[in-house]
C-alpha cells in the first residue's frame, strides 16, 4: 500500500476507505489540470515541487457502515502505512506555538492593509503537540463522532505526509448534477447563550442560531468572500442561487454562511472552475493573486495541504471537494496543528490570536482524548 484515503461526509454514518497499492498518486502541475480527472483529490494552498497536487487513483474501495465493522488487519495496514508516510519534520522556533511570533506576523500582515494593499487577508500559524501517532484511526474516529457535521478525513502517501482533518467549509460538490459551494467566514466561539438559540436545520445538516449578534468585522469578512464566489461562478454558469448568509456552527465554533447552487455549463471545465475559485478569501485574500503571494513570502512556515483542498472527484462516490481547514499534520513525535483568521484594517491582534486558538482545539480536542 502506497497511499490511502479515509473520509465521512457530512450527516453520514458511514465512512468509505480508498486504496492505492500500486505506484505513487498523480502528480498533477496546475489546477486547471484537474479537467477529465477522476480519484481522490489532495491539494495544498500553493502547488510546487514539496507540496504537488495529488490524484489518489483507488485500486481498492471498501464502505464501512460501522467503525465496528473496519477488519482488525485493514487498521493494522493503513497505520503502518501511515507511520511510513509520516513527516521527520521538526518545529523550529520561528513556527512554534508563539504569541511573540504571531504578533511580528500580525503588524506586517496588518499594515498592508492599513495602505490598501488587500481588502483582505488571512493570517495562519502553526502549533506543535508531542503525542503517541499510533492510534490513528482511533483519532479519525473520534472525530467523526465529535463533530458529526463536519467532513472528517484522514490521508496519507508518502509525499503529502499524513493528514486528519475536521472541515466544515466545503468548496464545491454535485448533487444530481446540480453544483454546489459556500462562502464561510466570520467567527465566534460559541458560548451558553447561543446555545439556547440553536435550531436544527435538516436541510442544511448544520446547526443555525436565529438571533446571534455579528460585528461589522466579521459581516464584511464573510461578504468579500460571497462576493467573489459570485464573481467566480458567473464565468462557468448561467444560474446561480445564492442563500444566506446565516449563522452555523461548526464544533465549538460559529460562522457567517451562504450556500451558493448553480448548473455547470460543462463538466469538461470542472478543473477550471477549482482554479478559478481556489483559494478564497476564506483562506486567502483579495485581490487573490497579489494576497497568494504575500502569504507565500511572509508568514514563517510553509502551509503545505493546509488551506488547500481534499476530497473525491468525478469517482464513484461522486464530487465532494472540501477545503482543508481544522487539521492537522502527523509527524514522527506528534502533531503539527493549522489555524489561521481573516484580517481586515479594523482587525485587532489579541482578537485575531484568540480565534486562531479556538479553532486549534478542534484537532487539541482530538488528540486530548
Amino acid at each position: 500500500m502506497t497511499a490511502f484515503a479515509f473520509f465521512r461526509l457530512p450527516k453520514e454514518n458511514k465512512c468509505t476507505l480508498i486504496v492505492q497499492r500500486n505506484g505513487e498518486p498523480e502528480n498533477i502541475s496546475a489546477f486547471r489540470n484537474l479537467n477529465g480527472k477522476t480519484g481522490f483529490v489532495i491539494a495544498p494552498f500553493d502547488i510546487s515541487e514539496f507540496t504537488p497536487l495529488l490524484v489518489i487513483h483507488p485500486e481498492e474501495r471498501r464502505v464501512y457502515k460501522a467503525f465496528s465493522d473496519i477488519e482488525k488487519e485493514v487498521v493494522e495496514e493503513l497505520e503502518e502505512c501511515a507511520l511510513c508516510n509520516n513527516s521527520d519534520e521538526g518545529t523550529d522556533s520561528a513556527a512554534e506555538n508563539n504569541r511573540t511570533r504571531y504578533g511580528i506576523d500580525f503588524n506586517n500582515f496588518h499594515s498592508q492593509l492599513v495602505q490598501g494593499g488587500f481588502r483582505k487577508i488571512v493570517l495562519a500559524r502553526k502549533s506543535k503537540v508531542s503525542g503517541e501517532t499510533s492510534h490513528l484511526l482511533e483519532m479519525f474516529k473520534r472525530a467523526c463522532e465529535e463533530y458529526p457535521r463536519m467532513y472528517i478525513s484522514l490521508f496519507s502517501t508518502r509525499v503529502s505526509g499524513t493528514w486528519l482533518i475536521a472541515t466544515p467549509e466545503l468548496l464545491l460538490e454535485e448533487t444530481d448534477d446540480l453544483w454546489k459551494t459556500i462562502a464561510l467566514a466570520g467567527t465566534m466561539k460559541l458560548d451558553s447563550n447561543m446555545m439556547s438559540q440553536e435550531n436544527n436545520d435538516t436541510d442544511s445538516g448544520i446547526m443555525s442560531f436565529s438571533e446571534i449578534l455579528w460585528s461589522d468585522k466579521n459581516i464584511q469578512e464573510q461578504r468579500i468572500v460571497a462576493t467573489y464566489l459570485t464573481e467566480c461562478l458567473k464565468n462557468f454558469s448561467d444560474e446561480i442561487i445564492e442563500s444566506g448568509p446565516k449563522t452555523t456552527r461548526a464544533g465549538n465554533l460559529i460562522h457567517l454562511r451562504s450556500d451558493f447552487s448553480f448548473s455547470l455549463k460543462k463538466k469538461s471545465v470542472l478543473g477550471d472552475l477549482i482554479e478559478a475559485i481556489h483559494p478564497t478569501p476564506a483562506v486567502c485574500g483579495l485581490p487573490k493573486d497579489i494576497s497568494k503571494g504575500f502569504i507565500i513570502h511572509n508568514e514563517n512556515f510553509s502551509r503545505k495541504y493546509y488551506s488547500g483542498f481534499c476530497g473525491p472527484l468525478m469517482s464513484d462516490d461522486g464530487t465532494h471537494l472540501f477545503v482543508s481547514l481544522r487539521c492537522m499534520q502527523v509527524i514522527k513525535d506528534g502533531f503539527l496543528l493549522y489555524a489561521g483568521g481573516g484580517l481586515l484594517s479594523d482587525s485587532i491582534e489579541q482578537q485575531e490570536w484568540e480565534e486562531t486558538e479556538a479553532k486549534l482545539e478542534t484537532m487539541r480536542k482530538i488528540i486530548s482524548c
